[in-house]
């Protein structure tokens, strides 16, 4: 590809030479030529000023397309542009700033599910660290625009995929973040939930077994189900309903670790599993349906806060980034069980909604008013991570504390908000 701009200064003095001569040409004319016999002057001048009108259309046509190409020059040199072999110009995209690693610590590194909240957070940092990164999303719950920054980056590759087909490349590590993990998104399709869970993996894992590649499962807290045990140890069995409205999710998860587990022992793939508890932060959908992203979008809209029960029921709530060091640091470590990934600092879920009305009302004029709803059906009453493991063998620990997530995340949730103000429909 070569870089310039197909106008140059001889183009436009040609062009302007071109104009002369049309007005020169038209006023020789005008002097010596004389009517032919049958021809009256009056319908020489006629025909004449026909000729003329019609050149001078063809005069503005050319000042405008001269115009308009100074006009992409002017561009051209504010902007410079890559000219493409077909000669179509093409702006030269400005990407976020990467490592440089030799080849030999450079990683080609899979991630599914890379278009989703969680998987595009992962797929900037692994950008930044310098690897080769390759997304593969079918876009259910994940969005292009998470990651339309890398598009075209020479270490990026976006595949449109559902991993429930087998997928042939070549790579180091794969993060599988495949499946909806919002009620909301994996009861509206059970059977695509489950089918997503079970063979999905399976291909993930024939994938790593035959490339030999480390490959990590986005497990879940989900898992333990309404736990009997708290906090929750990754010794902890769980106590789920196989046949409950969220059994296509939990159970799926369940099948996913078991099937990571049946390939480490028979065919010694090397695997990592993360419990991953209550995660939030930017990117997270306007509707995904989770308390953070309810609770937010209730208290910007001045609407009564949502709260399932009599809000005695907890969560733990861990920001994206904390997760994010966690998966690499699982990723890069030695350790083939599970490991809980979650923030130990226990809100009740009552708590937590003055919390964010509060946080709101420090930006809006709004302040919303807490209304209680019935609780669905196998909802957890308690969720907490016991994240000894984690500490002892990755060293890691959550960073980010919930005063400072939150303000991040409502900030993220105020702009897209008046984004969808501010949208102007189109007319049909």
């Amino acid at each position: 590809m070569t870089t310039g701009f197909h106008l140059t200064n001889g183009t436009g003095i040609q062009i302007l030479v071109f104009i002369c001569l049309i007005f020169f040409g038209f006023s020789i004319i005008s002097v010596w030529l004389m009517p032919p016999p049958g021809l009256s002057k009056s319908d020489v001048e006629r025909a004449l000023s026909v000729a003329r009108r019609e050149a001078q259309r063809e005069v503005e046509k050319e000042l405008e397309s001269l115009r308009y190409r100074m006009r992409i020059l002017e561009d051209e040199l504010s902007n410079p542009r890559i000219i493409s072999p077909s000669g179509v110009s093409l702006m030269k995209k400005k990407y976020p700033l990467v490592n440089f690693l030799a080849e030999g610590k450079r990683k080609k590194i899979l991630v599914t599910g890379g278009g989703g909240f969680v998987g595009s957070h992962l797929v900037d940092r692994l950008m930044r660290e310098g690897h080769q990164v390759i997304v593969v999303d079918n876009f259910f719950t994940g969005r292009k625009k998470n990651v339309e920054k890398w598009i075209g980056h020479e270490s990026f590759d976006l595949l449109h995929h559902d991993v429930v087909n087998p997928l042939l490349i070549e790579v180091d590590q794969i993060y599988h973040l495949a499946s909806p993990a919002s009620p909301k998104y994996y009861m509206y399709n059970p059977v695509k939930t489950i089918k997503t869970n079970t063979i999905g993996t399976l291909n993930m894992l024939g994938l790593a077994k035959r490339t030999k590649a480390t490959i990590l499962l986005a497990s879940t807290s989900e898992i333990y189900g309404d736990p009997e045990v708290h906090p929750q140890r990754e010794d902890y069995w769980g106590h789920v309903n196989p046949i409950g409205p969220r059994a296509c999710y939990d159970e799926g998860k369940r099948i996913a670790e078991t099937m990571f587990y049946a390939y480490h022992t028979q065919d010694h793939v090397d695997i990592r599993v993360a419990r991953i508890f209550n995660t939030y932060g930017p990117r997270m959908h306007m509707s995904d349906g989770r308390v953070v992203s309810n609770f937010i979008m209730q208290a910007l809209q001045g609407q009564p806060i949502t709260v399932y029960g009599n809000g005695s029921q907890t969560r733990s709530f861990m920001y994206v980034s904390d997760l994010v060091d966690g998966l690499i640091k699982l990723m890069n470590s030695n350790y083939t069980q599970p490991v809980n990934l979650g923030n130990p600092d226990e809100y009740s879920i009552e708590r937590f909604a003055k919390k964010i009305v509060d946080e709101v009302s420090k930006i809006s004029q709004t302040k919303s008013s807490i209304k209680s709803h019935p609780l669905p059906k196998d909802d957890p009453s308690r969720r907490k991570p016991d994240i000894t493991v984690a500490k002892k063998h990755l060293n890691w620990y959550p960073q980010v504390s919930l005063q400072e997530g939150l303000s991040k995340t409502i900030s993220y949730f105020q702009g897209e908000l008046e984004k969808t103000r501010h949208t102007v429909p189109v007319s049909s």
